[in-house]
């Protein structure tokens, strides 16, 4: 027994020392590179993600309400002396998000990970969008990140050195497609967001829709998959509690109090696990009346929203 407590003390007194050792070696290791020990760099995407994640993007979504505006004059309050409830929005925001998710996040991540099917899948997607109302939304958007990309983004791809060479050619790989989408789109008369364009290489129609847009500049910015998804369907999140604020349903920080929500977190990723593996031919809409809202928004007696 007690040779047994004495091997024990031994083997405690050396894990001390290994341990002091290897301190003091972490020690010697800062004074060498000061800098990176106390203030590790980030990511270098970290910086896109957070240009993208701007509120004043130049995407034009402050202009859409995503259907908001619709549903809240076909649930008008019980009297003219109450205003809408805030709490209502977030059945609304929940049916927005699980309409996004289904329908554009496989035409999403199928485009990041093969960016030389964008045409492809910017034309298949572009016949999945019944509502004609949406599927301008969706155009809008899409060229309005085309033009961010070509006037601002393009050149300040900057990666982190020693970056994995498959990585790197895949950003290579997603600056070519861009390069050709955009060249076709701005054969497109300015204004109509209507206009489909041919490609002369593929012969597919370029129409230029957001979700597969998003995926490849994402993708040539370095962003990772699942960054890329998960802050698309947070922006979306965003637009639409911002057109909740401009519509005088809720105030500025209650939407702010969504959006920080255990509740929205669980939501995206809840939302992001279903869909994460569904190809694009089992994409569809999985809320149906979101196209009725969205449809009749264009009947509205006045509106301050363009969807």
């Amino acid at each position: 027994m007690n040779t047994s407590v004495q091997d024990e003390q031994v083997l405690k007194d050396e894990i001390a020392r290994l341990e002091s050792q290897l301190v003091a070696t972490r020690a010697n290791l800062a004074t060498l590179h000061p800098s990176s020990s106390h203030c590790p760099p980030p990511p270098a995407y970290h910086h896109h993600l957070l240009l993208l994640s701007d509120s004043a993007l130049p995407l034009g979504s402050f202009a859409f309400s995503s259907g908001l505006e619709s549903y809240l004059a076909h649930h008008p309050p019980p009297s003219p002396r109450h205003p809408p409830i805030p709490s209502g929005i977030q059945p609304f925001l929940s049916l927005a998000l699980q309409t996004l998710a289904s329908s554009s996040l496989p035409y999403l991540l199928a485009a990041y990970k093969e960016p030389g099917r964008l045409l492809d899948l910017d034309e298949e997607y572009d016949a999945t969008v019944l509502c004609n109302v949406a599927r301008r939304a969706s155009v809008s958007q899409g060229r309005a990140l085309m033009m961010v990309w070509e006037r601002s983004l393009r050149g300040s791809g900057a990666v982190d050195g020693g970056e994995d060479p498959c990585r790197e050619q895949g950003r290579k790989e997603c600056n070519g497609v861009l390069r050709e989408i955009s060249a076709q789109l701005k054969k497109a008369p300015p204004s109509s967001t209507a206009t489909i364009s041919t490609s002369p290489v593929s012969g597919i129609q370029v129409v230029g829709h957001f979700p597969s847009l998003w995926a490849v500049v994402t993708r040539a910015l370095g962003i990772p998959m699942h960054d890329s998804a998960n802050l698309f369907l947070v922006n979306h999140a965003k637009a639409v509690l911002s057109a909740a604020v401009r519509a005088s349903v809720m105030g500025p920080y209650q939407a702010q109090a969504v959006l920080g929500s255990a509740w929205l977190r669980e939501e995206v990723r809840r939302l992001m696990g279903e869909n994460w593996n569904v190809q694009v031919e089992d994409a569809g809409q999985v809320v149906p009346i979101m196209d009725l809202w969205v449809g009749r928004h264009e009947l509205l007696y006045s509106r301050i929203f363009n969807s």
